[in-house]
């Protein structure tokens, strides 16, 4: 039994939630879904409760998942050796059979059992299913060569997104959960990085929010401060001057590209907080960068 303070510090809360519960009624909110938050069994179920509220609430959640750990495992276990170039993998014709079974199979069907096991209805997609991500293959300019480009094999970019498909599962109020895989004019599959699908595709939907969780605090100043409110031209100066680098710079891009397409805010928040995903999106309090369009 509650005592009197746990009471009403609850109600407090609940409170709280009320008006972020009206303002967001039947918007989208595209999450990419990684980091510590996919792997720690504690914190997937934190995240997939978290999911389902914001459902059951009246807002429309679309989760796009990556899955770079598992597919590093199953490979070691093949015996193959995965292989990076400026933070890309390199995916020959195996290395993406693997993709597709990790991503297309492990990985999201775990997910959407969690958030079914949780009460929602969620399905499972690739971009393959209805033919929605429409990739061509993506080449990467050499760093010691910048007049050469460097194919890695069957990595894509998107060239378009249908997002009829997504709609109608939103509008039966389910959930969807999407693998990022793509298919190229003639059908090949096409390996994508699960933040560009995530960010591609709020701005398609014409997202309220993007939210990409992380290992990070979110973005942070070269003191290691976490930095909010940021601006595009803001977030062009931190990387002109070398503080975001590395594996930030991929969601860096994605959450500028959605910012200046229309999508209201994105936020990059830390996955390993328990229940961040109610804490940015129905408290004051936050728990990671927001950008801004303006």
């Amino acid at each position: 039994m509650l005592n009197q303070t746990s009471a009403v510090q609850k109600a407090k809360t609940l409170a709280e939630a009320l008006p972020y519960i009206k303002r967001f009624f039947d918007k989208t909110i595209v999450i990419k879904y990684g980091g510590n938050a996919m792997t720690d069994p504690y914190l997937k179920e934190c995240f997939a409760s978290d999911v389902v509220l914001l459902k059951l609430v009246g807002m429309n959640p679309v989760v796009v998942h990556g899955g770079g750990p598992q597919i590093n495992e199953l490979l070691d276990k093949l015996g193959k050796k995965g292989e990076f170039i400026q933070g890309m993998r390199v995916t020959d014709e195996e290395t993406m059979d693997i993709v597709e079974m990790v991503l297309g199979g492990q990985v999201n069907k775990e997910i959407v059992n969690l958030i079914n096991r949780n009460g929602g209805k969620a399905v499972g997609l690739t971009g393959q299913d209805g033919n929605f991500i429409h990739a061509r293959k993506l080449l990467i300019q050499d760093n010691e060569k910048p007049d050469q480009m460097i194919d890695i094999g069957q990595v894509g970019d998107i060239s378009g997104i249908d997002p009829s498909l997504i709609q109608f599962l939103d509008s039966g109020d389910f959930i969807p959960v999407i693998a990022p895989i793509g298919v190229g004019e003639n059908g090949e599959t096409y390996n994508i990085n699960a933040d560009v699908v995530a960010g591609k595709l709020a701005e398609i939907l014409g997202a309220e929010k993007l939210i990409l969780l992380t290992n990070t605090p979110g973005v942070l100043d070269k003191e290691g401060k976490l930095l909010t409110g940021l601006t595009p031209k803001q977030i062009d100066d931190l990387v002109k001057d070398g503080t975001l680098s590395g594996g930030m710079l991929p969601k860096i891009s994605s959450a500028l590209d959605a910012a200046r397409s229309g999508v209201k805010s994105v936020h990059i928040i830390d996955g390993r907080v328990e229940h961040a995903l109610l804490l940015e999106v129905l408290t004051d309090a936050g728990v990671g960068t927001m950008i801004t369009a303006k």
